[in-house]
């Protein structure tokens, strides 16, 4: 149903694409805008015109009145298919105003424009690097990947960014985003009509699959079944007869009497029933045209093949069973209705035949739901990762090596939160173990950025994703972070505790990674300590490093102190490099500017004193 065709040749081509059918779609959804309102003009007219039709036949002799009377009868009939028409074009103008916001979103990622995107949820502060590598929350990660539709798929791609995977399932993660990759219709498709149904809470999802892995309440009932039948069987016969003439009393009344007594025994149940297969319905079951566009589809790689297959295999596909389940609920919901539920209960039992019905679904279909739910989330997760790959041609998927050096190397690294055109990529290697990356340089240089680049890409690679660089190889890796450390009041925990608090955890991760032997620990500490003074912070960070330099572990710190650089203990594990920044004369542009380029050894150049004096805080007083 989706022709494949080629990625966009870069960046510039395909932000070029996604602009040309935002305005497609934008201008299609104007015309039927505009078409709708004609057809609010014409049914207006049709409905008046049929009004003076009828009152005209009403003091008109014949065979003017049946004249005036089919006139009008006819202008009522075209008066309700244009309100059928005009109700098929809004939703039409809905799904073209849909797919306009969703190639629209997809130019925002592309130009980093984080205000334009949906939100985020922030951070867990407490997470071994979430929160310090921007991965959810704004201008997040999260947000960069943000084409999820659907609130499985949003959830999945979460916990994919929140824990690395094992190295086949990255595998299997990039082959399926790679073959969906050039899918572009099929993935603007199923963005749109997951954004069309709306955010599910996921705690009616949880509601609705334990209600379809439960046990049934009726089925181990067999005499309320068998009551089901024979009272309203007996109450239309006894009705019948004393219509007749028949029976001279009212019997019928005691069978109902009986409807009564199981409606009491039975209705709190059935009701619990629709209450909890509706927590899903209400929205699960609109995930139907989802799913049909997922089984509709021709996938290759094996993990896009299981997904089809959860949701097509067992004799009858997903969405279908998800249809039947609403018409089920459909007919369940006549207890809303004051005026017929009563007379409806009463005679024929109502409630029992709908609650026979859908644990009939129950049954057939039920321990299927987990299934289907979590093949959605992978799928919609997978379109995630394969919009990043189509929106970035020139980023390559990683090479995980689970039994290589234990080097983390990459050629053109880039940080992906950065615009395209204004990031500035550099060849790294943290590694191998009994060594450690020190990152120097002058205040602005760079330094963070490059830390974040690192573990965000790792981040990414872990997660099945394609990677800002020309190439990357990384052992599986558990990524832990310091670079964001706040004190709290709350707490009561100054700067410096919190940091060391932070720094605990990541060398007891690296002794745990020690003792299981892999993944192996990728640590990236930003100015180690700076909450004490500058001989204590040397000595510490000096003995943090070496502890995790002995367990195996490998990362990179930044600092400023120079003399760690020159640290005896640190010798034979300090692998140097450091950014620089070039003082321009006065009156010759910018004060200072900064090239970004990572050079070997360790900086030279202090930016402090005259970073003040640009502010305007340099002379002394």
């Amino acid at each position: 149903m989706d022709e494949p065709h080629h990625l966009p040749e870069s960046v510039d081509a395909a932000a070029a694409l996604h602009t040309r059918r935002a305005a497609m779609f934008r201008a299609q959804a104007e015309a039927r805008a505009a078409h709708a309102l004609r057809l609010s003009t014409a049914r207006l007219v049709a409905f008046l015109a049929a009004g003076a039709a009828l009152v005209g036949a009403y003091d008109t002799a014949p065979p003017l009145r049946w004249a005036l009377l089919g006139l009008g009868l006819a202008l009522l009939v075209t008066f309700a298919g244009l309100v059928r028409a005009h109700a098929r074009t809004r939703r039409d103008q809905r799904w073209l105003e849909e797919r306009a916001r969703v190639s629209a979103d997809a130019l925002a990622r592309l130009r980093r424009d984080w205000a334009a995107l949906p939100p985020e949820p922030p951070a867990d502060p407490a997470h071994p690097y979430a929160a310090d590598l921007d991965i959810l929350g704004r201008a997040s990660v999260a947000q960069l990947l943000g084409g999820t539709a659907t609130t499985p798929g949003r959830s999945t791609l979460h916990a994919w960014l929140l824990g690395p995977a094992p190295a086949a399932e990255v595998r299997a993660r990039q082959e399926a985003a790679a073959e969906l990759a050039p899918m572009l219709e099929l993935r603007e498709t199923l963005a749109a009509r997951g954004r069309l149904i709306g955010r599910v809470d996921p705690e009616r999802i949880r509601t609705f699959i334990a209600w379809a892995e439960d046990r049934p309440w009726l089925a181990p009932r067999p005499a309320l079944r068998v009551a089901s039948f024979v009272i309203p069987a007996a109450t239309l016969v006894l009705a019948t007869l004393s219509a007749l003439g028949v029976l001279h009393a009212p019997w019928w009344g005691a069978s109902m009497l009986a409807a009564a007594l199981v409606s009491w025994r039975s209705t709190p149940a059935a009701h619990r029933a629709f209450e909890r297969a509706s927590a899903g319905e209400e929205r699960v079951a609109r995930y139907a045209d989802v799913f049909a566009l997922l089984a509709a589809a021709n996938f290759e790689s094996a993990r896009l093949r299981d997904i089809h297959g959860r949701l097509t295999g067992g004799g009858t596909p997903a969405h279908e069973a998800l249809r039947r389940l609403e018409r089920i609920l459909d007919v369940a919901a006549v207890r809303f209705s004051s005026l017929f539920y009563l007379p409806a209960q009463l005679v024929l039992l109502w409630d029992l035949h709908a609650l026979a019905a859908l644990e009939r679904w129950q049954a057939t279909w039920g321990p299927s739901v987990a299934g289907w739910i979590d093949a959605l989330g992978h799928a919609d997760a997978i379109a995630a990762l394969a919009a990043l790959r189509h929106d970035h041609p020139d980023w390559a998927f990683p090479e995980i090596v689970a039994d290589g050096p234990g080097v983390y190397r990459a050629e053109a690294l880039g940080h992906p939160l950065l615009r395209p055109e204004s990031a500035v990529r550099n060849d790294v290697a943290v590694g191998p173990p009994g060594t450690f990356l020190l990152v120097t340089g002058s205040n602005m240089s760079g330094k963070s950025t490059l830390l974040r680049a690192i573990g965000v890409n790792a981040v990414l690679a872990q997660a099945g994703a394609p990677v800002c660089a020309r190439r990357l190889t990384l052992p599986p890796l558990e990524v832990w972070t310091s670079m964001r450390v706040t004190d709290s009041l709350e707490r009561g925990v100054s700067h410096f505790m919190a940091e060391l608090e932070r720094l605990k955890a990541i060398v007891d991760a690296a002794r745990r990674a020690e003792t299981r032997g892999a993944p192996r620990l990728l640590y990236l500490i930003d100015e180690v300590l700076q909450g004490t003074n500058s001989a204590e912070r040397q000595v510490a960070a000096r003995r943090i490093i070496r502890h995790l330099v002995d367990m195996g572990a490998i990362g990179a710190v930044t600092t400023h102190d120079l003399e760690l650089g020159e640290a005896t203990e640190l010798r034979d594990a300090l692998v140097a490099v450091h950014f620089r920044e070039t003082v321009n004369p006065a009156g010759a542009g910018p004060a200072l500017t900064f090239d970004y380029r990572l050079r070997p050894g360790v900086a030279t150049s202090r930016n402090a004193l005259k970073l003040m004096e640009i502010v305007g805080l340099g002379e002394e007083r």
